[in-house]
């Protein structure tokens, strides 16, 4: 399972901050960066494999003026808190896609880089 979803495509990608779940083994983790950049399995629990992280990428409005925000994943949520801005990070929830809570984009954070030759630390 990618993102609670099962996938039965064995060359379905998944990226940065997908949770995988395999349920036969009861096992779920996190795909994180390495400090060399690449891909590394990271053991979460089963609280944690229920939701995932997700950075804004633009929060616009929509026909009507509904707002809505896209993600770096690709994902578009519709009613955002109005309090979340471009670079914050949101919780969603996995089995609802709906916004649990959100992160602001401020000095003192921990954050994951994620290109050029710092990939896979950092701090703000």
């Amino acid at each position: 399972m990618v993102d609670g979803k099962v996938r039965t495509d064995k060359t379905f990608p998944a990226g940065f901050m997908d949770v995988v779940s395999i349920p036969k083994t009861n096992e779920n983790f996190c795909l994180l960066y390495d400090t060399k950049g690449r891909f590394c399995l990271h053991s979460i629990r089963d609280e944690e494999a229920k939701f995932k992280l997700c950075k804004v990428r633009s929060v616009q409005f929509g026909q009507n003026g509904i707002p809505y925000l896209n993600t770096y994943d690709g994902r578009t949520i519709q009613y955002p808190d109005p309090l979340i801005k471009v670079n914050d990070t949101i919780k969603l929830d996995l089995e609802t896609n709906k916004i649990v809570g959100f992160i602001k984009f401020d000095v003192g954070n921990v954050v994951m880089l994620t290109g050029r030759r710092n990939t896979g630390q950092g701090k703000l």
